[in-house]
């Protein structure tokens, strides 16, 4: 089976907020909020964007889909 077809993938949730605000200087910094979770890619084929806790700004900010 090729992975490539599978319907549900993994993905990387990245908060939008800390991104803004420049804490993101290095992709890989460990002051970035990110959430792994899975979506059907036939039902949502766009980019997903969720309402998530971040323990760096202390809110509950959008954390949007980035590439991995």
């Amino acid at each position: 089976m090729a992975k490539s077809k599978d319907v549900r993938v993994t993905i990387i949730l990245e908060c939008t907020s800390c991104v803004r605000n420049g804490l993101n200087v290095n992709k890989e910094s460990t002051g970035i909020s990110r959430y792994i979770t899975q979506k059907n890619r036939h039902n949502t084929p766009s980019r997903l964007e969720l309402k998530k806790f971040c323990p760096y700004c202390y809110k509950h900010t959008i954390h949007g889909e980035i590439k991995k």
